[in-house]
């Protein structure tokens, strides 16, 4: 068995370990200036603000907008809005020739043709990505083939007489829409048409307005027809 240290030398080594711990030098903090280097970072894009109104409408942007947006979504998604636009296009001169003709005759076996629809944005020449898809306002290509031929009878009246469509009851516009028309259109606004037999169409983006009613704020001089119909 090792014999026990004397009290003394262990006294010695604990005088011995706390002068070495003494000896020993703090760190001292040293302030340094900033980096003088730059970061290169790119410039803050400029990102134009749009209007969301027109007067009392909305602008198609700003639409579109609110319908993506958290905050606002709850104000436009599933409600009659009214919108500010110009027509950019419609899909009248490519219906298929099979789609045109009187109404009350069905299609032929085989003919596949969408629902007449026009697009509107902010500008004339925007692009359709930037364009807002309106339908609703016809339920097929046979009865805007009518409604060309009831109006050319009506035009000379004072008061010409409304074409309805027959299979969902709306007043079919007159004029019809027409690029470059300036429009005020009411319709129900969502991420979805559901109007439609074939099921629902959809775009979670610009959203899609369910026609109801129109005011024609600029108008065009052409008059649109459908493929094979001539002016009269």
């Amino acid at each position: 068995m090792p014999r026990p240290l004397k009290p003394s030398l262990v006294a010695v080594l604990a005088l011995a370990a706390a002068a070495a711990g003494c000896s020993e030098e703090k760190p001292v903090y040293k302030p340094r200036g900033a980096p003088s280097a730059k970061a290169d970072l790119p410039p803050v894009p400029n990102v134009p603000k749009k209007p969301i109104k027109d007067g009392d409408a909305y602008t198609v942007w700003g639409a579109s907008y609110y319908l993506r947006s958290r905050v606002h979504q709850k104000e436009v998604k599933g409600k009659e809005i009214t919108i500010v636009g110009y027509v950019v296009k419609t899909n009248l001169p490519d219906a298929p020739a099979c789609a045109v003709h009187k109404a009350g005759k069905a299609d032929p076996e085989g003919c596949s043709a969408p629902f007449p629809s026009f697009w509107i944005a902010d500008s004339k020449d925007a692009d359709l990505r930037e364009a807002m898809q309106v339908k609703g306002w016809a339920s097929n290509f046979a009865q805007i083939f009518d409604a060309i031929e009831h109006f050319d009878k009506e035009a000379k009246k004072d008061k010409p007489e409304p074409y309805t469509d027959t299979f969902w009851a709306v007043e079919i516009p007159n004029p019809l829409p027409m690029k470059g028309m300036k429009v005020k259109i009411t319709g129900d606004y969502a991420t979805t048409f559901t109007k439609g037999s074939l099921g629902a169409e959809a775009d979670p983006i610009m959203g899609m307005l369910t026609f109801k009613k129109w005011e024609i704020l600029e108008k065009v001089e052409e008059t649109a027809l459908l493929p094979g119909m001539k002016k009269k």
